[in-house]
C-alpha cells in the first residue's frame, strides 16, 4: 500500500502524465473482481482503465490518508488473502522508475526557476541601489550658480579682468603675426633671402596658429589655467630664437612654433567666456573676446613700422618677448580654474580627504576617454565636417577667403602707398587702422544681430511653441556683410592710383574690414 500511496500523490499534482503512464504500466497487472492487485515489496499495479484509476484516485483520496498511519511491517506481513489482493507479476515495474525520475526531474527544475528569479531580483535590486549611490555621491554645485567654487559666482569686476587678460593673449598672438611683416627690408639684407622666402615666416606662423585645435582636448583632462600657462610660456620660448636668429630657416622653424604655441589662447578662451557667464550675459564678453584676434594684424603693421623705422629689426621681437612676458605673470597671478568639471574634480578629491569616504566622486573621474585618443579625435573631426557638411564646407571656405584677403593687405598696403604715395614705413602702418576701426564698430554692432536673432526665435515658438534658435539665425551679419566685402574690395582696387586721395583706398579696405 505504501507504493500506491506515493504513486497517488504524484497522480495529484500530474493526473494527465500519470493516466498515460498507467495505461502502459496495465500490461504487467493482473485484475481480479475489477481492483488493483499487488505484491507488497516489489512493485505496484494499475487498473487497466485510466479513467476507473482516476476516479478511485479521486474518491479513496481520504481513506489513503487513513492508511498512512498503518505500520509498515503490519502491512508487510499482512497476507493476499486478508486484503483481498490476486498475485501480480514480480516484474519491476520500469514505469514506476520513470515516473519517480520525471517527479524529481519537475521538482528540480522548479527549484532551479526559483533560484534564477530571485538571484535576478537581488541583482536588479542591487544595480538599483548602485545607481542610487552613484547619484548620492556625485559632486555638483550646490546652489547652482550661487556655489562658492563656481567660477560664475565671482564678482562682475573680477570676471572682467580675467577676460581682458584672455583678450589681451588672442590679440598679442595675431599682433605677433603681422608685425613680422615689417622687418622685411631690414631682415632680408641680413640673411640675403628674397621678400618671397622671407614670407615664409608669415605663412608658417598661421599654419602654427591653424593645428590650435589639440590644445582643446588637453584642456577637459587637465583644465584650462595650465593649458594657457604652458602654452604662452612656450609661446615666449620660441620668440628668442627668432629675436637671435643667423638666417632665414631659423626664422621660419620658430614661427612656426609661435604660431603653434600662442595658438591655445585662440582655441581655448572661448570656454572660458561660457564658464564665467550664463547665456542671458554671454553676448558683450564674447564679442569683445572675438574682437581681440581680429585688432590684432591691424595693429602689428604699425608698431612694426615704428620700431623699424627708428631702429633695428631685431628689436621687433625684443618687444614681443616683453609684451609676453608681462602677460605671462598676468595670465599665472589674475586668470584662475574656470573649468567646470575639473573644479568639481578638485571639490571631490577634498571631500574625500576630509571625510574619508572614498565614494565621493565628480562627473569627470568616471570617463574612460584616453588624452591620445581625445586629442585624435578632435584633430580628425575638423575634416570630418569638411567633408560631410556641405554647409560647413561652404562657410569655412568663406571664413578661408576673407582672411586670406585680410593677409594678402600686408603685402598689397606696402606697394600701393609707398610706391603710390610715397609714404615711410610706419605711414604705411598707420593706413592698417582702417581696418581696425572698421573691426571696433562691427563689435559695437553685435546687440542688433542679437536682438535680430531672438526676434526669429520668437517668431518660431509662436508658430510651433517651441523656444529654440537654428544654425539659419547666424545668417542676418553673413547676408548683410558679404556685399559690404565685395564693395569694399572693388573700392580699394579701384582707387590705387596717385591721382586718388590716398584716403579712399583707407575707406574701402574699413569697409572691407565691416563686412
Amino acid at each position: 500500500m505504501n507504493e500506491l500511496e506515493e504513486v497517488e500523490n504524484y497522480h495529484a499534482t500530474h493526473l494527465n502524465s500519470a493516466t498515460a503512464q498507467i495505461n502502459q504500466s496495465s500490461n504487467d497487472v493482473g485484475l481480479e473482481n475489477g481492483q488493483f492487485s499487488g505484491s507488497h515489496g516489489t512493485s505496484g499495479s494499475t487498473t487497466p482503465r485510466a479513467s476507473h484509476t482516476a476516479s478511485a484516485v479521486a474518491t479513496g483520496h481520504d481513506e489513503k490518508h487513513k492508511e498512512k498511519d498503518l505500520d509498515s511491517s503490519s502491512a508487510s506481513s499482512q497476507t493476499e488473502d486478508d486484503i483481498g489482493f490476486a498475485p501480480i507479476s514480480t516484474r519491476p515495474n520500469r514505469n514506476r522508475i520513470n515516473l519517480d525520475h520525471l517527479a524529481d526531474r519537475v521538482t528540480k527544475d522548479e527549484a532551479e526557476k526559483e533560484e534564477e528569479a530571485d538571484e535576478e531580483a537581488a541583482a536588479r535590486e542591487g544595480a538599483g541601489e548602485t545607481v542610487d549611490e552613484e547619484k548620492r555621491f556625485e559632486v555638483g554645485w550646490e546652489g547652482g550658480d550661487s556655489d562658492p567654487l563656481n567660477p560664475r559666482s565671482l564678482a562682475t569686476w573680477r570676471k572682467w579682468i580675467i577676460i581682458g587678460v584672455l583678450s589681451v593673449g588672442s590679440f598679442a598672438v595675431t599682433h605677433a603675426s603681422a608685425i613680422y611683416t615689417a622687418t622685411y627690408t631690414q631682415m632680408n639684407a641680413e640673411f640675403h633671402c628674397s621678400r618671397i622666402v622671407a614670407t615664409l615666416g608669415l605663412s608658417f606662423f598661421v599654419l602654427g596658429i591653424a593645428l590650435g585645435p589639440f590644445w582643446s582636448p588637453l584642456a577637459e583632462f587637465y583644465g584650462r589655467r595650465p593649458i594657457y600657462i604652458c602654452s604662452f610660456a612656450g609661446f615666449l620660448i620660441w620668440l628668442i630664437p627668432s629675436a637671435v636668429a643667423k638666417n632665414i630657416q631659423t626664422m621660419v622653424i620658430a614661427r612656426f612654433f609661435q604660431g603653434l604655441a600662442g595658438s591655445a589662447f585662440l582655441s581655448v578662451s572661448g570656454g572660458t567666456v561660457g564658464d564665467l557667464f550664463t547665456r542671458d550675459k554671454f553676448q558683450l564678453p564674447m564679442a569683445i573676446f572675438a574682437l581681440s584676434p581680429f585688432i590684432g594684424p591691424s595693429t602689428g603693421p604699425f608698431v612694426g613700422g615704428l620700431i623699424n623705422t627708428f631702429t633695428s629689426w631685431r628689436w621687433t621681437h625684443y618687444f614681443l618677448i616683453i609684451c609676453a612676458g608681462v602677460l605671462l605673470v598676468c595670465v599665472v597671478v589674475l586668470v584662475p580654474e574656470t573649468y567646470h568639471p575639473v573644479l568639481l574634480k578638485r571639490k571631490a578629491a577634498n571631500l574625500r580627504k576630509t571625510t574619508g569616504d572614498n565614494r565621493w566622486h565628480a562627473p569627470i573621474e568616471r570617463t574612460t576617454k584616453s588624452v591620445v585618443s581625445t586629442v585624435g579625435y578632435s584633430l580628425l573631426r575638423p575634416f570630418q565636417l569638411l567633408l560631410l557638411e556641405p554647409m560647413c564646407l561652404i562657410l569655412d571656405i568663406y571664413t578661408a577667403v576673407l582672411l586670406g584677403v585680410l593677409y594678402l593687405f600686408f603685402g598689397a598696403f606696402p606697394l600701393v602707398f609707398r610706391t603710390n604715395y610715397g609714404f615711410n614705413l610706419w605711414q604705411v602702418g598707420l593706413t592698417f587702422m582702417g581696418l581696425g576701426v572698421s573691426m571696433v564698430l562691427a563689435c559695437f554692432i553685435t546687440p542688433v544681430w542679437t536682438r535680430i536673432r531672438n526676434g526669429l526665435a520668437e517668431k518660431r515658438f509662436k508658430k510651433t511653441g517651441i523656444m529654440k534658435g537654428e544654425p539659419e539665425d547666424q545668417l542676418p551679419p553673413v547676408i548683410v556683410g558679404a556685399p559690404l566685402i565685395t564693395g569694399g574690395l572693388f573700392m580699394f582696387g579701384f582707387s590705387t592710383y596717385p591721382w586718388v586721395h590716398w584716403i579712399v583706398p583707407v575707406i574701402g579696405s574699413s569697409i572691407f574690414g565691416l563686412g
